[in-house]
């Protein structure tokens, strides 16, 4: 591959690179670059939104750059504190250990485990003494932290910012120091911790790294990121049937998102399927064509396979219509009984209506019937909603 055609896949997707002219020259230097990414293990299973830097991350690898994953076990004690209006709580040291097990199986259905760097940053931060902590945090100021725009929020409106919350992006930061790194990954939020590395590589007489952002995925509802806490996510450890159904359930426009970062195809293959969208073809089929990549990276082609025949099965073998209304709900952030759903998004004349035709067993979500009329659902929710055999709607509830 050209150097042209490198810097091209490295773009791909990317939001902002800082600074480009940087990063071209330390590829004309011709030696491998070090490519960090760092995740805090703050729970047990990582989601397709993990996988956006992952992704990225294995694209550095097929250029013949070192990829280095970093668990952040020791920042996690801490807390990140971005985007956050309160105080995070830290987790604990065993709650830590036991999420940076699962993430240790769960990176290499995308990373190359022969080409992978697995770091804790424990391993040098739990040796740093008191005094080389405070070191450490005389190299950089409050004003500067407080630029941070949830930190400004935060001290503005008078709500309490914890000394401790200052040290997340210095450690952070530190972590490109000890490894070096010439590349730090990371999403949109993340940029100013990201930017920390570049001062605090300086301060300690190394070439600042390249900061290289990327978008955060939307989730199911097409609106908030993917959070496992608002319920809009995919699992990357979800079973087969439960991720296809997942992923063909996001509206036709998402879809697109979803393809330019999370598939591996390249985008003249995508810039093809819009063309063929455009031209007529069924998005529901090219949305299985997305929906069979994934689940046959994380399970197998032949799970893929199967889980789009099970699909298809639930929906009764052409029971699902080319075209299904998208209705976006509002719930203000709180579950939303059923019956509620299904009248507010026209499928019912009425609540009654609703609960009537759950009963008679005439209610089927992605395919699964519903019996029960006491179910709620959650906000950051999505799926194909169906009463009888000719209502479908595909609802998001945020």
């Amino acid at each position: 591959m050209s150097q042209v055609e490198g810097l091209q896949q490295i773009r791909r997707g990317a939001e902002e690179i800082l600074v480009e002219s940087e990063l071209v020259k330390r590829i004309e230097e011709g030696r491998p670059l070090r490519v960090k990414a760092g995740f805090d293990p703050t729970a047990p299973d990582l989601h397709l939104g993990h996988t956006v830097l992952l992704n990225k991350l294995r694209q550095f690898q097929e250029l013949g750059d070192e990829a280095i994953f970093l668990i952040g076990d020791f920042t996690a004690m801490i807390g990140d504190p971005t985007g956050k209006n309160v105080t995070r709580k830290p987790l604990s040291r065993d709650e830590v250990l036991e999420n940076a097990r699962t993430y240790e199986k769960q990176i290499f259905k995308i990373l190359d485990p022969e080409k992978t760097q697995v770091v804790f940053n424990s391993s040098w931060m739990g040796e740093m003494s008191a005094a080389d902590l405070i070191q450490l945090a005389a190299k950089h100021t409050v004003a500067r932290m407080l630029e941070r725009d949830d930190f400004n929020k935060r001290y503005t409106t008078g709500q309490s910012i914890a000394v401790h919350e200052f040290l997340y992006p210095l450690v952070q930061g530190y972590d490109s120091v000890e490894l070096k790194a010439d590349v730090e990954l990371g999403g949109t939020d993340q940029k100013f911790n990201l930017l920390v590395g570049r001062q605090l590589q300086e301060s300690y007489g190394q070439p600042p790294q390249i900061v290289l952002t990327m978008p955060i995925l939307e989730g199911l509802d097409g609106i908030q990121k993917m959070s496992k806490s608002l319920g809009n996510y995919i699992g990357i450890a979800e079973a087969p049937d439960e991720m296809f159904g997942k992923l063909m359930s996001i509206s036709d426009e998402l879809m697109w998102r979803y393809f330019e970062l999370l598939s591996f195809r390249p985008l003249a293959d995508i810039e093809a399927l819009k063309a063929g969208m455009q031209a007529g073809r069924n998005p529901r089929d090219i949305k299985f064509e997305l929906a069979a990549e994934l689940v046959a990276r994380f399970h197998s082609p032949a799970e893929a396979g199967q889980a789009q025949e099970n699909f298809i099965a639930r929906f009764q073998k052409g029971a699902l219509p080319d075209e299904i209304a998208e209705v976006q709900l509002s719930s203000g952030g709180e579950s939303m009984p059923l019956a509620n759903v299904l009248k507010q998004a026209g499928l019912t004349s009425s609540t009654s209506e609703a609960l009537r035709m759950i009963r008679q067993g005439a209610v089927r979500i992605d395919g699964e019937r519903i019996e029960d009329p006491g179910l709620v659902l959650m906000a950051g929710s999505s799926g194909v909603y169906q009463v009888g055999k000719r209502r479908f709607a595909r609802i998001f509830i945020s």
